[in-house]
């Protein structure tokens, strides 16, 4: 325990003002992981709420050649609720926008995280592991040398699998 708080001390005590010249390796590639798992899971989610929609307008077009005073049931919040078709649809038209405005947004946040990973990328040299090989195979390994033997060029550099 002594030799861990010694070795952070003396870390921190040299990295004093910056923090972005100071990150590890290993923070390096935590940090940007972190980032590609956020920008996936909007991803899950965006395509979840595409197959809400989906599901919304298989329902919407089935009850347009309905009766409107015809019993249905709709779930809500768990609870199956006896509802006529002219109560149910225009809520789930109304859900239907809501999904479409709440997937606009979630597309305009993946977009805005791929550009902040794409500047992350380029700030640390980031490579990902198979980019590039069809291009050189003998650059990648001649990189990958490099920066585990602390060249100079790409020491800098970052290999992600």
């Amino acid at each position: 325990m002594a030799a861990n708080s010694s070795s952070t001390g003396s870390k921190s005590g040299s990295g004093g003002g910056g923090k972005q010249s100071g990150l590890t390796a290993e923070q390096v590639v935590g940090t940007f992981q972190r980032m590609r798992q956020e920008q996936r899971s909007m991803a899950s989610k965006a395509a979840e709420l595409e197959m809400d929609i989906n599901e919304h307008t298989l329902v919407i077009d089935t009850l347009k050649d309905v009766d409107p005073s015809r019993k249905c049931f709709r779930l809500v919040g768990g609870v199956l609720v006896e509802r006529t078709v002219k109560e149910v649809l225009p809520a789930l038209e109304n859900n239907k926008e809501q999904i479409s405005k709440i997937i606009e947004s979630i597309n305009a946040q993946m977009q805005t995280k791929g550009r902040e990973l794409t500047e992350y990328r380029e700030k640390y040299n980031i490579r990902l592991v198979g980019e590039g090989e069809a291009d050189s195979q003998g650059q990648t390994a001649a990189s990958n040398q490099n920066s585990e033997g602390g060249g100079s060029k790409s020491g800098t550099g970052v290999l992600v699998s």
